[in-house]
């Protein structure tokens, strides 16, 4: 396959493989194909650039018990702990069995790591759209996420910037034409809001954090401040 012409699918691909869903030869191949195209190497950076920052939105989820029983019957944990006695088991000089337990740690993790996430709580949030705001020098400041499912809008700064205690920054959705719409006024450097079709909607231009007074911009019609962050949604 030659996705060399093929920016659409060069994207896709990029995007798939930092999310971890790009598996088995597809993946390998991904892999071939970057050390070969060092345009596809920036491709997949800008991709990691943009979603790394979404792990900060990731919660602790226990996994389940099944997890576990199938990682001692690969292991065949049973069976050599009554041959060493117990917990003497884990004493025992068997280099064989380190030597093979180093082999699938790598594939047990991996292993880990997918029932983990598609084992989600049953109300887990679903994000339908996410966007990083970057600063004037294109930098990461802040990362949004909208949950279509719960109609929830959640904001979280990924810098260590320290705010004045008298201001505020004010989160807007500004639109092809008309006033920038308020979407919220973060408290702590984050906050969470709730998710209007108006935020979301095809009209949107721009997403765009304002520096304001504390409490926020006090012209109902739009921002007072100058304008901090700015980015787009992408839609997942």
């Amino acid at each position: 396959m030659n996705i060399r012409h093929n920016i659409v699918l060069r994207q896709k691909l990029a995007a798939e493989y930092v999310l971890g869903t790009l598996r088995g030869g597809a993946r390998r191949r991904f892999e071939g194909w970057l050390h070969q195209d060092a345009d596809l190497r920036n491709i997949t950076a800008e991709w990691q650039q943009r979603l790394a920052p979404m792990a900060e939105f990731a919660g602790d989820v226990k996994p389940p018990k099944s997890v576990w029983t199938g990682i001692e019957r690969r292991l065949d944990l049973k069976a050599k702990a009554k041959q060493a006695g117990g917990w003497r088991f884990w004493l025992n000089d068997n280099l064989a069995f380190w030597r093979n337990l180093g082999m699938v740690s790598t594939a047990m993790a991996a292993l880990l790591l997918v029932v983990v996430m598609t084992n989600r709580p049953v109300d887990a949030p679903v994000i339908s759209y996410v966007a990083t705001l970057s600063d004037d020098k294109a930098r990461t400041a802040m990362v949004l996420t909208a949950d279509r499912k719960h109609h929830a809008l959640e904001a979280r700064l990924v810098g260590g910037d320290q705010l004045a205690a008298d201001k505020s920054l004010h989160l807007w959705a500004v639109p092809k034409s008309g006033k920038p719409r308020s979407l919220g006024v973060l408290a702590d450097n984050r906050g969470r809001f709730a998710l209007t079709e108006n935020a979301i909607s095809d009209d949107v231009a721009v997403l765009a954090v304002t520096l304001e007074p504390k409490g926020g911009s006090p012209d109902p019609n739009g921002p007072t401040g100058p304008i901090v962050y700015k980015g787009n949604w992408v839609r997942l």
